[in-house]
């Protein structure tokens, strides 16, 4: 590899980082209104606690959860195509952001995918987690 390819695998790589970053960050808030999406549906049909079926927490919860989750879901698939995963880590990256507590499971092992692929790149030995 030249001096003049290393400035460009350097910034590729950060880009890629990047990628992770904007995931990553995107798989905690999407986990969290997930969880609050689901305490409302708890106390709204379970727990009935105003005996209506209206909304407890609010209306909005739903709403802001499903626009959550399509950014959510871009940066899955920024991820997904920078890394040149296979099609099954972007289904269970996707899940998680529909089934609770999964997107947390997920984030942690997408870094350690991540640090794999970078690592793999970069012609080091690296450990899948």
């Amino acid at each position: 590899m030249s001096e003049s390819d290393a400035p460009v695998s350097d910034a590729q790589e950060m880009k890629d980082r990047g990628a992770f970053t904007r995931y990553r960050v995107m798989a905690f808030v999407t986990g969290g209104m997930l969880l609050l999406l689901c305490l409302e549906m708890l106390l709204k049909y379970v727990v009935q606690v105003n005996g209506s079926g209206e909304p407890v927490l609010g209306s909005w919860i739903a709403f802001v959860h499903g626009w959550i989750y399509v950014v959510y879901a871009v940066t899955v698939f920024d991820l997904w195509s920078r890394m040149r995963w296979s099609f099954g880590r972007i289904v269970v990256l996707i899940a998680g952001g529909v089934i609770p507590v999964l997107s947390f499971v997920m984030e942690q092992k997408a870094q350690g995918w991540t640090e794999t692929t970078l690592a793999a790149r970069r012609g080091e030995a690296a450990t899948e987690r």
